[in-house]
């Protein structure tokens, strides 16, 4: 006879979730044990498994939900802005600002993501493409001088993410520096350089004329 499902399953298995990402991040997947997760969550092993069929299966449910996460914020930012200028700035926002609450989910997805069996990690690394393949469309629509072409286009696209896919090594949300004020002087410097003040407001005036 199969379980019934409690009325707070959604609430403990987004809790095993949680606790799981702050383990695996600060321990690593593979060193983290069910053992280990089910101490963390003050549960059995066996009530465990009534919310997740292995521990491979909550690996895959953190990163798929942090990276769907991610492309909804993204999307949403940048439906209400007119201009490819803001809608790059929008969406460099929701990024930061997701990464600022979600520190582990994101050493997690960086560090953790070959864990995954290859079905798993082909639907994750479809996902992060969707993800690059937006950010790349709008610097695409931001290049007025030819910069990005076929064999650049990546390299660009991706010297952005460096930036801010490792900033949670360093980066403190809760400093001087805001996220959104981080986001906008990571949008301002991959954008005008930092050595090049006068080219900024020539580029603003050229995305809203």
């Amino acid at each position: 006879m199969a379980r019934t499902r409690s009325e707070n399953y959604d609430d403990i298995q987004q809790g095993i979730l949680s606790t799981a990402c702050a383990l695996f991040a600060r321990q690593g997947y593979m060193r983290a044990s069910i053992a280990d997760l089910a101490d963390a969550c003050r549960i059995s092993r066996g009530a465990l498994y009534h919310y997740f069929d292995s521990k491979e299966a909550i690996l895959f449910a953190i990163l798929d939900a942090h990276i769907r996460r991610m492309i909804a914020d993204v999307e949403k930012a940048m439906a209400s802005q007119p201009g490819s200028l803001d809608r790059f700035r929008s969406a460099i926002r929701a990024i930061v600002e997701l990464n600022a609450r979600s520190s582990d989910e994101q050493r997690v997805i960086l560090n953790e993501l070959p864990s995954l069996g290859e079905a798993e990690q082909r639907t994750i690394k479809a996902l992060q493409r969707r993800l690059v393949d937006t950010i790349a469309g709008l610097l695409v629509s931001l290049d007025r001088e030819g910069k990005i072409v076929k064999r650049s286009k990546k390299v660009y696209t991706m010297m952005l993410f460096g930036m801010l896919n490792f900033s949670h090594t360093w980066y403190d949300p809760k400093g001087d520096i805001g996220p959104q004020e981080f986001a906008d002087m990571v949008v301002d410097l991959f954008l005008y350089g930092f050595a090049a003040p006068a080219a900024k407001g020539a580029l603003a005036r050229r995305q809203h004329a």
